[in-house]
């Protein structure tokens, strides 16, 4: 392992949410949902509070740490030049921005692009990853505290048509997803330095899901999930150990969510799995529903029901407790990111950039806005507060306060 830059932290981790943070792809819990949350109700003009300007393309989401919002870009003729940038969540400005080269493969299918992996933070530090398997970690105020290139470390992984997997943090690991068809792997490393506490092999197959978190009675339980297509395994973030594993294949684009202890897998449609009493090794299956099929977007839990997108454009709503499907509307698609949640409202944006809610109160769901930015959009919107986030390909966006 070679670690290009590590500078020591002097500060101990915190790891307390403030309320209003979205430190990760689809949110703190990876779960799509703000419960505390109350932006917009309608998407408009009215409602846009600013837009910024963006260097590069990007398919990552904003995350929000405290009044600052961290995104991602590449740019540059081969996608080498790695961005990281801060702006202000009051008026928009820029505060600051970060560049690197990359040390990987930056060849992507033309749909994508290396600022695909959304950022995740500890509340304390920034961890921007990109296609290229470079992982960059920053302070909040965009001070290098270290950088890895992966690729530099395994040459092997890599995807012919971009890496995607965004990372998580759990605890004082960030789990980094890198599944390809060659040198395939998932690795845990030290929060503070960079360096690998842990490696595990796994399916080589190119795979563009992301880790979610299972979380347990103590922090010391909490569970990564990690999505393939043989299907999903429970990793102990600390150590890499598995604790258990659903072996009856899952989809490769969208990724699982977590409500609780059961997991809802893009599997055989959609599979509502829990950790397994009787036997810990093997989960329980409670049901499976073969006509919840998810596209690209992941499915999304809330109030006992769940939410997904069908590659009609469709926004469908099924019982947690079962999988019956209780009702359907058709939204402007097709959508590339998945749904968030809050306030009882739904947000998603189209790929052609057509930014959606939909209220999901009552006996089906009804659109209430529809605000077409004039801009490819293939990213998960992100939600804090009183707003919600949305970058396209050469903005970042805020609705709300």
């Amino acid at each position: 392992m070679r670690t290009l830059l590590t500078l020591a932290c002097g500060w101990a981790v915190c790891t307390a949410v403030a309320l209003g943070d979205w430190r990760q792809f689809r949110g703190n819990d990876v779960d799509s949902v703000a419960a505390d949350a109350q932006p917009p109700e309608v998407l408009s003009a009215d409602t846009l509070a600013w837009s910024a300007d963006l260097p590069g393309r990007g398919l990552s989401s904003p995350i929000i740490i405290g009044d600052r919002v961290y995104v991602t870009a590449s740019s540059g003729p081969s996608q080498e030049r790695l961005h990281v940038l801060c702006f202000a969540g009051e008026g928009g400005a820029q505060l600051w921005e970060r560049q690197f080269w990359a040390t990987g493969r930056t060849v992507t299918h033309e749909k994508t692009c290396v600022a695909a992996p959304t950022p995740c933070s500890d509340g304390q530090r920034i961890f921007a990853t990109w296609s290229s398997n470079d992982v960059a970690c920053l302070d909040l105020d965009g001070n290098l505290q270290w950088y890895r290139g992966l690729t530099w470390d395994y040459p092997n992984a890599s995807n012919s048509l971009g890496m995607s997997s965004s990372p998580v943090v759990v605890g004082e690991t960030l789990v980094v997803m890198a599944e390809c068809d060659d040198e395939s792997f998932t690795t845990g490393l030290d929060v503070t330095t960079g360096e690998s506490r842990w490696k595990i092999d796994r399916p080589r197959k190119a795979n563009w899901t992301s880790p979610v978190i299972l979380r347990g009675q103590s922090s010391d339980k909490d569970r990564v999930l990690v999505q393939s297509s043989e299907g999903i395994v429970a990793v102990d973030p600390g150590t890499g150990e598995t604790d258990w594993t659903y072996a009856d294949g899952a989809s490769t684009i969208p990724s699982s969510v977590v409500d609780g202890d059961v997991a809802y897998v893009p599997s055989h449609g959609i599979t509502a799995i829990r950790p397994g009493v009787s036997n810990p090794e093997t989960p329980e299956i409670l049901w499976q529903e073969g006509s919840l099929a998810p596209a690209t977007g992941s499915p999304v839990a809330y109030d006992g029901k769940l939410y997904l997108t069908n590659s009609a454009g469709a926004l469908t709503c099924a019982s947690q407790t079962d999988g019956e499907r209780l009702w359907q509307v058709r939204l402007q698609g097709p959508f590339s990111g998945s749904p968030v949640i809050a306030a009882g409202r739904a947000y998603i944006a189209s790929e052609k950039g057509v930014f959606q809610s939909v209220n999901l109160n009552g006996e089906k769901g009804e659109v209430i806005s529809e605000h077409d930015l004039g801009e490819t959009v293939l990213c998960t919107p992100s939600i804090s507060g009183q707003a919600v986030y949305l970058r396209s390909d050469g903005h970042l966006w805020k609705f709300g306060k």
